[in-house]
């Protein structure tokens, strides 16, 4: 196909040739799909409900749910769908807003990670400003800011994309509509603003992974001043979700998008853009809720009010 106007469809990468592991890919990933669904939904019900939780460290863990929850139903559905009907087709509309999505919610993710990595560093540092710092009309701001950073990066880069034209064919060796994937079926010579695009979303990344290892670094600092034990065990168990989920996002993401070509394959792309794409949605609420002691209480609580209810 000599340009992107004689493209109707793309061919997703398949993960599997027989059609028993093509049944064995749908069942796997649904598994995972209702893993997210189940915990992510659990952690914005009960933060949105319990008015215990209505405090700036989980608004934003509110946000970074409903953000998984949208990156994770952008892209499993589709290759869901598309092992279990034995095809490989995405409608070039379909692949243009699947990129637009997931680039919007990643962006935002990384972005609300990195306000939380500053709510942390208040909440530690600087416990007596922490209310007026983060009041609820700072954190409203600061995650609309983090949600339109991510419309106009996705904006920009989907708009150039998709009016590049396609010189190599339409088969994209990924599960699901990525940048670089996509980048190679265009003629070479074409893609200069795309590439200064990405120059330009690495020093954003860059910027925000600075903040974070700085506000980390005054965290452990202020934590290693705390003359108890218990004090200091109780910052960490705050922290220690947070940068968990912080250091998977980042190690995984930054190893999808700049490791050298030399060891890059099909297979290993494919392995990579899971562990950055699928895992992380399902297992956070996991990492944020296995020792939180007021969600989990928040959320025995609400299981309890719902059992009660119906009886």
């Amino acid at each position: 196909m000599s340009n992107s106007s004689s493209n109707t469809q793309f061919l997703l990468l398949a993960f599997a040739d027989t059609r028993e592991l093509q049944l064995l890919h749908f069942w796997l990933f649904l598994g995972i799909y209702l893993a997210a669904l189940l915990g992510n939904g659990l952690i914005i019900i009960t933060t949105a409900c319990d008015q215990r939780l209505h405090t700036p460290m989980y608004f934003f863990l509110l946000n970074l749910s409903l953000l998984d929850l949208g990156s994770i139903s952008t892209i499993l559905p589709k290759s869901m769908a598309n092992s279990l009907w034995d095809t490989r087709a995405i409608s070039y509309l379909g692949c243009a807003v699947q990129l637009f999505l997931f680039l919007f919610l990643v962006v935002a993710e990384f972005c609300i990670l990195t306000i939380m990595s500053y709510d942390r560093y208040v909440a530690i540092c600087h416990p007596l400003h922490y209310g007026t710092l983060l009041g609820s009309r700072a954190c409203v701001q600061m995650a609309a800011a983090a949600w339109a950073s991510g419309f106009l990066n996705a904006l920009l880069h989907t708009a150039n994309i998709f009016s590049l034209p396609l010189c190599k064919g339409n088969a994209v060796d990924q599960f699901f509509c990525e940048v670089p994937q996509i980048l190679k079926l265009s003629c070479s010579h074409s893609h200069g603003n795309e590439v200064w695009l990405i120059k330009f979303s690495l020093c954003f990344v860059f910027g925000s992974f600075v903040l974070i290892v700085v506000s980390y670094v005054q965290i452990f600092r202020a934590v290693l001043r705390i003359p108890s034990e218990q004090g200091r065990h109780k910052a960490f168990a705050t922290c220690l979700p947070h940068l968990t989920v912080v250091s998977q996002f980042i190690s995984t993401g930054f190893f999808a998008y700049l490791k050298p070509t030399s060891i890059s394959s099909p297979s290993l792309d494919l392995v990579v853009a899971v562990l950055y794409s699928v895992i992380p949605p399902a297992v956070n609420p996991f990492i944020y809720s296995m020792r939180n002691v007021e969600l989990k209480n928040a959320l025995r609580n609400l299981i309890l009010v719902v059992i009660f209810h119906q009886k």
